[in-house]
């Protein structure tokens, strides 16, 4: 089957009731909130559905980024996490010499509905999150994807993916995520 073609835009908050269709339907992560790597503290210890929905409203109202959705035909169809390292918990790997953490953007996750998935609809998420990353000044994107045999973390995407784009490892965190990195600035 073929990729259908997908629009993007960066979740902000005239996208939020986007973003809630597309986390709310059957099969969506109304679990998790995309807040695994962002909650800390208090936040963290609050793990339901509701506290995490709220905590990641609350972002988006500040105007910190969280990440873009994929359309098609003006329905939101995918949901990948890109923002600055900052707004992260601490991911693993090692840090970057020299570079300030908002220079570092971070892919955390990816979601796409059932029916879009196996139809490269996550290379065109990937290509939209390194453009959105590089025109809001990213000068690095770091990923940190499994094997296509990881029995977890499958969210953050595969290994094999990011090579594909120019991502190298440069090390690792935990036993299964690898860090990737992908250099803005030596290309064109």
């Amino acid at each position: 089957m073929t990729a259908p073609a997908l629009q993007f835009g960066d979740v902000d908050q005239s996208r939020w009731d986007d973003l809630v269709q597309l986390f709310e339907a059957r099969g969506g992560p109304k679990s998790c909130w995309c807040m695994l790597w962002r909650a800390a503290g208090a936040e963290a210890r609050r793990g339901d559905g509701r506290h995490r929905k709220a905590a990641l409203r609350s972002r988006v109202s500040s105007g910190e980024p969280i990440g873009i959705l994929g359309y098609c035909d003006g329905t939101p169809v995918a949901w990948c996490s890109i923002a600055p390292r900052s707004t992260y918990r601490p991911l693993g790997g090692p840090d970057a010499d020299g570079d300030d953490r908002n220079a570092i953007w971070s892919i955390v996750c990816f979601f796409i509905k059932r029916e879009l998935r196996s139809r490269h609809v996550c290379d065109q998420l990937l290509e939209a999150a390194i453009a959105h990353a590089r025109k809001r000044g990213a000068r690095i994107v770091e990923a940190y994807p499994v094997d296509a045999s990881s029995p977890s973390y499958r969210f953050m995407g595969f290994v094999t993916m990011f090579r594909r784009y120019g991502f190298e490892e440069v090390g690792t965190a935990g036993t299964r995520r690898h860090v990737m990195r992908l250099s803005l600035t030596s290309q064109t």
